[in-house]
């Protein structure tokens, strides 16, 4: 009897999460029709409310976005919308903030979350996953003595919530698992174990160049 419960739960549990997170992005995104006037959203022409179709014009905007901004009258269009926000005060350090942030996580030459690396945390003799995210700057490294590396270590199971720390190099130790299996490890609260390709088992090599 109870293992025929486990079997179930083990089963439904992940298909239930999913259709939740599934429902509830697609939930999310239908609200971008409100951004449209009352006579244009699907109500007014069908008499009811069309589950999915805000989720498939903010893809589409999404995508138009893109194509424009690849060619040289988007690009002009942008960098005179960056000049405009610019001259605003308080939007200007709002917007340069966010895009220098955006523009690290997901450009393809950004290096943020590119290597999974082993550090000690929260004291000696605890070890977890944690992910680079580039080098201190400015004023900060000036008071840092040697290499140092900034990193951001992920919570379970949430990994969008996390700290950030700056470690010397040498206290790092590169791991050889991409960034989907260390993120799965993590939200899997380690019971998900990444599988080692390599045939013979190597020692654990610090961090060179980042």
């Amino acid at each position: 009897m109870k293992k025929y419960f486990i079997t179930g739960l083990l089963v439904l549990v992940p298909l239930v999460i999913t259709v939740w997170v599934l429902s509830t992005l697609i939930n999310t995104l239908d609200q971008s029709l409100l951004l449209l006037p009352e006579t244009w959203r699907p109500k007014a022409y069908f008499g009811q409310e069309i589950p999915g179709l805000g989720a498939l014009l903010t893809l589409l905007t999404i995508f138009i976005t893109g194509v424009i901004a690849t060619n040289i009258f988007g690009q002009q269009l942008i960098v005179l919308w960056e000049s405009l926000l610019s001259r605003v005060p308080v939007v200007k350090s709002i917007y340069s903030s966010v895009k220098q942030v955006s523009d690290t996580l997901f450009s393809d030459s950004g290096n943020a979350f590119r290597k999974a690396v082993l550090i000690q945390y929260p004291h000696e003799g605890a070890w977890t996953i944690a992910f680079i995210t580039g080098a201190p700057g400015a004023d900060v490294s000036h008071h840092l003595q040697g290499e140092h590396v900034s990193v951001y270590v992920p919570t379970t199971p949430n990994p969008t919530s996390g700290f950030f720390l700056m470690l010397p190099k040498t206290d790092i130790i590169e791991l050889e698992m991409s960034v989907d299996q260390a993120l799965k490890y993590i939200i899997s609260m380690g019971t998900v174990v990444p599988v080692n390709n390599t045939k013979t088992k190597q020692k654990p090599k610090k961090l060179i160049n980042l």
